[in-house]
């Protein structure tokens, strides 16, 4: 029997509901997994509030992280007591699951099965921004809208360690003290003086914008960069941009954006994610906090996440 956070309608936290369901056996191809890390990403509120469209009833969640303890027909590569993570299955908040092998990444000894939850699904995203949709090197300026939040935070830090002069953004005062600990300036998105200040560390302009945001902070974004330089969109937490795309191209500037499975998949993931396990190896995030739930108390993180009143990257523990 596991426990499980399901939604039979979309509204705000208070729909989540505590369900106990029978574990089926794992069929061809799948594995059955107890979870010992449970991720909450942004994508999860989106889901309950039905902005991403999934048919009710659902168990929410996307990333977790636990021991495979039985295996179904056809699957090779895992045996029972493998530690496992994933990054994006369905079906992520629960104490027990059954999935689809294909979607696991085997973890390496050194790596916990906490911080595969906690930096998986944030960290490939990060990765998806610094190595698919734009190849970072050395010596660039980057702006990061977003700045204070989970991928943010996680890009900002990479970002730095490969070279680059990195400027973050936070949308509010408060959350300087945060942007100023992972890159080299950090700058308040309500600054008058904004423009200021971003031409000040680049004269002509960033070479390139990482865009968590959206459309709140996109025409920010369009007058951040220089000509020639590129505009790297990752989630819209406020909406999806709209944009001059001609203004764009007479001044050269490339948009791109994507979802993290698209360039994260069958022939980059062992790649994408040895990087990222060699970055959490080498203490790259190691500042950053992990808010700590129990799997009961998932409405709660969501509250919290939407507040804002995260102390640290949230993760829930069955």
């Amino acid at each position: 029997m596991a426990n499980v956070i399901r939604i039979h309608e979309h509204g705000t936290p208070s729909v989540m509901r505590l369900e106990a369901e029978d574990i089926r056996a794992p069929a061809h191809g799948e594995v059955c997994l107890r979870q010992e890390a449970i991720g909450v990403n942004y994508v999860d509120t989106m889901v309950r509030d039905g902005r991403f469209g999934l048919p009710l009833p659902v168990v929410l969640g996307f990333e977790g992280a636990g021991v495979v303890t039985s295996i179904g027909t056809g699957v090779t590569g895992y045996s029972i007591g493998d530690r496992v993570g994933y990054f994006f299955s369905a079906g992520g908040y629960a104490s027990e699951r059954v999935i689809d092998a294909n979607a696991l990444i085997a973890l390496p000894q050194d790596i916990t099965t906490e911080q595969a939850a906690t930096f998986l699904a944030k960290g490939l995203t990060a990765w998806m921004g610094l190595r698919a949709l734009h190849e970072l090197r050395r010596g660039e300026v980057v702006l990061v809208q977003g700045a204070s939040g989970g991928v943010g935070s996680i890009l900002s830090r990479w970002a730095r360690v490969i070279g680059a002069t990195v400027i973050g953004v936070a949308s509010s005062v408060d959350k300087l003290p945060k942007v100023q600990a992972g890159a080299d300036h950090a700058l308040c998105s309500g600054d008058p003086l904004f423009n200021d200040k971003v031409r000040a560390v680049a004269p002509d302009g960033v070479d390139t914008v990482y865009d968590m945001v959206g459309q709140a902070t996109f025409a920010q974004t369009v007058q951040s960069v220089r000509d020639g330089g590129k505009i790297v969109t990752i989630g819209a937490a406020s909406g999806k941009p709209q944009f001059d795309a001609a203004a764009l191209a007479v001044r050269d500037v490339e948009v791109k954006g994507g979802g993290t499975p698209q360039y994260v998949n069958d022939e980059t993931v062992a790649t994408a994610s040895a990087e990222l396990f060699k970055a959490i190896r080498e203490n790259l995030f190691g500042d950053l906090a992990v808010s700590r739930y129990s799997l009961a108390d998932a409405a709660q993180a969501h509250h919290d996440q939407e507040r804002r009143l995260l102390t640290g990257l949230p993760i829930l523990v069955p």
